[in-house]
């Protein structure tokens, strides 16, 4: 099957399938004499899982893992298990790292209830003087 027929079946763009390819995610496949891609159930089926990787919110790194571990199928699944609890971690650093933003971001919104000139808001006056260099360093798989 062509590019935009494996797209279409993965519920995703063109764009998408060349991007898994280029980062080596999803394999190349072979080109038919008219120099077309010619795709397979597989190609799909793996774009699928990487797709459905990618709304659990997983890294390259993490689907390039897994899916080096399904290209195994007789090994355990032990690492498979140890990826999720890995990021299970990631996620609930990160639930940190947005709760504390949040209340940053509450703390400069009530800086500023009412309208007034720009120079004089609470809030830009609140983000002029912020320490920037004192920032969380990010302790998730995110960077």
């Amino acid at each position: 099957m062509k590019i935009g027929e494996v797209a279409q079946l993965a519920h995703c763009t063109v764009e998408t399938v060349r991007f898994y390819e280029k980062e080596g995610l999803l394999p190349v496949p072979v080109r038919t004499a008219a120099n077309y891609r010619s795709y397979t159930p597989a190609h799909v089926e793996r774009l699928r899982f990487i797709r459905n990787c990618r709304v659990l919110n997983m890294t390259h790194g993490e689907i390039r893992m897994l899916l080096s571990l399904l290209d195994r199928p007789d090994s355990g699944c032990g690492a498979v298990n140890h990826l999720l609890e890995e990021h299970i971690d990631h996620v609930e650093e990160r639930i940190r790292e947005l709760t504390q933003l949040k209340e940053q971001l509450t703390g400069l919104r009530k800086r500023c209830r009412s309208e007034q000139r720009v120079d004089a808001c609470g809030i830009v006056q609140g983000i002029v003087s912020m320490d920037s260099g004192s920032a969380q360093e990010r302790h998730t798989h995110l960077g």
